[in-house]
């Protein structure tokens, strides 16, 4: 099970921190995402750590967000900094325990989906 938090409101600009909690201890293990999806677009790749902790990002994210995990806790984090309108949308955290990091960036070769956090970025 993934739970996600740390969504929300914020003025462009701005910044927020996205957590996403693994209830199994094997997550330490796995390749954890982050996905977004806003109304009428497909779900996109935004960051992505492989089980050996290589990290990638997506293009329009690159130089402003941050992704980490804290294996200790089965936690992976978003930071989100210079937030744009158009990082609005709901955010997926995702995990699979033998993705590979090729195919980290295809939504379908994810095994495990939280529900989502809203992050809205208003002007």
């Amino acid at each position: 099970q993934l739970v996600e938090s740390g969504g929300g409101l914020v003025q462009a600009g701005g910044s927020l921190r996205l957590s996403c909690a693994a209830s199994e201890r094997a997550a330490s293990r796995f390749a954890m995402g982050w996905f977004r999806q806003s109304p009428g677009k497909e779900r996109e790749f935004v960051a992505g750590i492989t089980g050996t902790n290589a990290i990638f990002y997506g293009d329009s994210v690159k130089g402003r967000f941050t992704a980490s995990r804290d294996n200790a806790k089965n936690t992976m984090y978003l930071q989100m900094n210079s937030l744009r309108r158009e990082d609005t949308g709901v955010y997926y955290c995702a995990a699979d325990p033998s993705l590979h990091p090729e195919l980290i960036s295809t939504p379908g070769e994810w095994h495990y989906w939280g529900q989502g956090t809203q992050v809205t970025v208003s002007s």
